[in-house]
């Protein structure tokens, strides 16, 4: 996968944890739990597409 394109879905996942952790952080009342759902589970696959693609580019 090219350079630009793994920066791109790092950056999206990067503010994908940021809503998560503030979703997290709101009162019991004010949560989401459908949204929350959505971002953890957005942010999950982000980081496995980072991290594959990053095992991929390594050199032995």
């Amino acid at each position: 996968m090219p350079t630009d394109v793994i920066t791109f879905v790092a950056i999206v996942s990067i503010v994908i944890w940021i809503a998560a952790t503030r979703e997290l952080v709101k009162s019991s009342k004010e949560k989401d739990g459908r949204k929350i759902i959505t971002l953890m589970s957005a942010g999950s696959l982000s980081t496995l597409i980072i991290t594959i693609s990053l095992f991929q580019n390594i050199q032995f």
